[in-house]
Parts: C-alpha cells; structure tokens; sequence
C-alpha cells in the first residue's frame, strides 16, 4: 500500500484539513500519515480558535516520518504563518516528493488561515517545489495579482503562478460563475490549458462546502501517486468532490461527517 503525508491543520468536525485529507486517502486505498501545523476549534460554519504548532515540532513531525516511512507523495494544506512555511519548505527541500500545494489563505467561512506576510514565502519557497498547486479563485487571485472575471482570466492567473516555479496548476472552478449549472476547472502543465468541466452540484447552506478544497488537493494526490496524468489526476478528483457534494444534498447538511471514510474508490 502506498503511503502519502498530508502537512496542515486539524479540523475538530473532521470535514477539513487533515482529517478530510485521510478520509481521502483511504477512500482511495491509501495510508495517510500526517504532520499536525495547527489545532482549530470549528464547525462546518465557523472557526472559533485556534493554535499553531510550533515549527521545531512541526519540523520533527516531517522529519521522523520521511526518515523511517517511505512516503510516495506530500501533500500541503494550513501552514499558518512565515517560519512555518520556512519549516516546512526546509523539511521537504531535495526529498524529490511528489507534493501537491494547496495554498490554503482562507477559510470558506472567512477566517485567515495564513498571515499575509507568509504569501511571499509560500510563493518563494515551496512553489518551486510543487508538482501541483490547487488555488481556489480567491486564492489565485491573491497569489496571481489579477482579477478573475472570465476563463481567460483563470488562464491568465494560471500562467502567472505557473512562472512561480510549480511543474502545474490547477484552478478550482467552484467559486467561478456561482450562479452557472458548470464548473470549469483549469489545469496549466506548463505548456497547455486544459478545461475540465462538470455539472455544478446546487446545494441549499455553504456550510455543506467546507472542506472541498482540502478533499480536491487529496483525491488529486492519490491519483497522481498511483501514476495518471495530471489531466486524468483533476477528472478524477473533480467527480470525487461532485460525488461528496452530491451525497451531501441528498443526505442533508447535518450529515456530512458520514461520507469519506465509509466508501472506497478506485484510484
């Protein structure tokens, strides 16, 4: 079985961050392990605290597991702030891992996850590492600098955050056009742009969003480290999410926690 590493912050409702991230991996036939870059208080509508690990103990973390477990793949979501970025970057720098950046900002209830001072490191720093970068449009429009209104402008931020050094990017459609039947995500391998599309699941509360983009940058990984495409890698991942979105508007928004760990999927 392969085994791969998720590197973020724990959701105390399980339906992001690391624990969305495990669910994932197991839902692909994969052993997660994790390295824990800080401890939130939230439901799936709000963060009340939270605590950051300090980065020594992050470092250990990453550093015990890669020294005695032979991971296939890493993936990144919370980070919190500048030397954890720095820690983290450090710790996975010349391991030659297959790493998926989910460049996580901000909470889909609004709540900064990464200090603004820690953007330019995130860039600067694990980018260039990067196999794949997951930003959502808010996301992307921060780390690109422009203003996402059209797809030709998701290619554009794309291109931008390509020439930051990551081998591709993938652009999260969801909150692209809210109000159209489609999503369109956008994957940029460096030389060509791909639209991937899929029918918009309509759900009736926000709340039944949380965590997407931690289980999008996770079924990602899990097809990448088994060997698809990066094209092949975003279809799947798109239906995995589709499908969890669709279990949640048929199950209700009280029963989200139900889903990730209870089926398995082929990767």
């Amino acid at each position: 079985m392969k085994v791969v590493l998720t590197i973020g912050g724990s959701d105390s409702c399980s339906g992001a961050g690391i624990q969305a991230d495990l669910k994932t991996f197991a839902a692909h036939g994969l052993y997660g392990v994790s390295t824990v870059t800080a401890v939130t208080a939230q439901s799936p509508s709000r963060i009340t605290t939270m605590h950051i690990i300090p980065s020594e103990i992050i470092t250990a973390q990453i550093d015990t597991v890669l020294d005695d477990i032979s991971i296939t793949g890493v993936k990144t979501g919370m980070l919190g702030k500048c030397d954890i970025v720095n820690s983290v970057a450090s710790a996975l720098n010349d391991r030659g891992l297959l790493t998926v950046i989910d460049p996580v900002i901000q909470s889909s209830s609004g709540t900064t996850l990464l200090k603004e001072n820690a953007v330019e490191d995130l860039k600067n720093k694990l980018f260039p590492q990067a196999s794949v970068v997951t930003p959502n449009k808010a996301e992307a429009e921060q780390l690109s600098g422009v203003t996402i209104r059209t797809l030709s402008d998701t290619k554009t931020a794309a291109r931008r955050i390509r020439n930051l050094g990551p081998s591709a990017v993938v652009i999260t459609g969801g909150h692209y056009n809210p109000t159209g039947d489609t999503v369109v995500d956008v994957v940029h391998d460096g030389h060509d742009f791909f639209e991937i599309p899929n029918r918009r699941v309509s759900l009736d509360t926000n709340e039944q969003t949380h965590g997407t983009g931690c289980i999008y940058s996770s079924a990602l990984l899990a097809q990448l480290v088994t060997g698809h495409t990066i094209i092949h890698a975003a279809q799947a991942a798109q239906r995995f999410v589709s499908s969890e979105l669709t279990r949640r508007l048929h199950f209700g928004k009280d029963t989200w926690f139900t889903g990730l760990g209870n089926r398995r999927t082929r990767a």
